[in-house]
């Protein structure tokens, strides 16, 4: 792969807890305003601007994004984000509990995601992509993380275990109790020897981040159109922010599904019909069901659980195996009448962190919830290795990455964030 270190504005020190913030995507709207109402200090506001505007002001207007340019233009004018001009990799720890990961903060190639090195297992959707691209196009900078994974390689992580031996840049507990921790490696020594032992990895797989990759692509496709011959291939906008983290180390949680009602269906013919798809079902119980394998999944309808299991031979397509596929293909879609799911407003998702009672509480007494067992990595990357993508929904990697920490610049122009110009070399910003 082909992966830089960068420059950035990151917060000071003494202001990173309350300036970082969850990533932009975890809230709707009224999430978000509630949030930065609590936060008037955090990043979301910028990483959200349309929170400054009353609730019926077009989020996507462009007041909006000229909004989060001077929101980032203020923090960098008093103080909280300071302009770290020397080329470094940082590393990033994240402890909740007993979980802990270690990833590696840098620019990766745009030429990698759009020629298959870095590779995808989710569809975008267009109006997601061009969000997080005016912003881009704002701001000049990109402002929130992917979160990449690659096959262990123990050279590179001995290396990574090495340069954290040092003292912390940054250590913070976020909203949910996970403990952050980050070191900057400016050693140009230990920068070089990073740079050179990423080169051995041959892919890398986004595991959260998939609209921010393909805005940064979209930014970066428009800014060589406009750059023409000039263009290096070495300009900052040739690369987007990231994190990249061993597999083995990626946690991954269950997203669950909740349908609004049960297509009319008593709670015989609900069994009838499933069993008739080879979907087996487990009598009545009390006690919720959490899958603890493959090919299983938890049904709550009728105010009981039941256990389904999907019967016969898997599929040879890695993405049809997944519990999540079988659950659309035999259930959702044929007996419930969900034939698409992203786009029917029957159909709702939850991940495991809400607990099983929040699924209740959703299904009521006419809707059906489902319980499915968590997505390995390695399905991941089976399925994108196989250049096919999964259903939405089917992955909540946890914990979180923060976004604000680091704020990487990819362009430059009249109005720009610190007032001043100067040339790009290179990959700075």
């Amino acid at each position: 792969m082909h992966v830089e270190p960068i420059t950035c504005y990151r917060p000071r020190p003494e202001r990173a807890a309350e300036f970082a913030a969850p990533p932009y995507d975890v809230f709707d709207r009224a999430g978000a305003r509630a949030y930065v109402e609590a936060h008037p200090d955090s990043f979301l506001a910028v990483d959200r601007p349309e929170t400054a505007f009353p609730a019926d002001h077009d989020p996507y207007a462009d007041d909006v994004y000229a909004r989060a340019h001077d929101l980032l233009a203020s923090r960098v004018s008093d103080g909280t984000l300071m302009r770290d001009g020397t080329r470094c990799f940082y590393l990033w720890r994240l402890r909740a509990g007993t979980h802990e990961q270690t990833g590696i903060v840098a620019a990766f190639s745009i030429d990698d995601y759009t020629n298959g090195v870095i590779r995808r297992h989710e569809l975008t959707r267009g109006a997601k992509v061009a969000d997080r691209a005016r912003h881009i196009a704002a701001t000049c900078c990109q402002t929130g993380p992917a979160l990449l994974a690659y096959r262990d390689n123990p050279v590179l992580e001995a290396l990574v275990e090495a340069a954290k031996a040092a003292d912390p840049l940054y250590e913070l507990t976020d909203g949910d109790g996970v403990r952050h921790t980050i070191w900057r490696v400016a050693r140009p020594a230990a920068v070089e020897s990073l740079r050179l032992m990423l080169e051995y990895v041959d892919r890398a797989y986004i595991a959260d981040g998939h609209h921010r990759v393909a805005a940064a692509e979209q930014v970066c496709r428009e800014a060589r159109t406009a750059a023409s011959e000039r263009c290096s291939g070495a300009e900052a906008y040739n690369y987007f922010l990231g994190v990249l983290f061993p597999a083995s180390q990626l946690g991954i949680g269950a997203y669950d599904r909740v349908v609004a009602d049960v297509a009319g269906l008593t709670e015989e013919e609900l069994v009838r019909s499933l069993e008739e798809r080879g979907v087996a079902v487990g009598p009545r119980r009390e006690a919720p069901v959490e899958p603890d394998a493959r090919g299983r999944a938890g049904m709550y309808a009728f105010g009981a659980w039941r256990e389904l299991a999907f019967e016969g031979p898997l599929p040879d397509d890695p993405a049809a195996a997944l519990d999540a596929s079988l659950l659309q293909e035999r259930v959702l879609g044929p007996v419930l009448g969900v034939d698409d799911p992203r786009d029917d407003a029957r159909l709702s998702f939850a991940p495991r962190t809400s607990g099983v009672a929040e699924l209740e509480r959703r299904a009521g007494t006419g809707g059906v919830a489902f319980t499915l067992h968590p997505t390995s990595v390695g399905e991941v990357m089976a399925v994108a290795d196989a250049g096919l993508t999964m259903p939405p929904k089917s992955t909540w990697f946890a914990p979180k990455l923060l976004s604000g920490l680091f704020v990487r610049r990819v362009n430059h122009r009249e109005s720009i964030i610190d007032g001043t110009r100067h040339a790009i070399e290179g990959n700075k910003e």
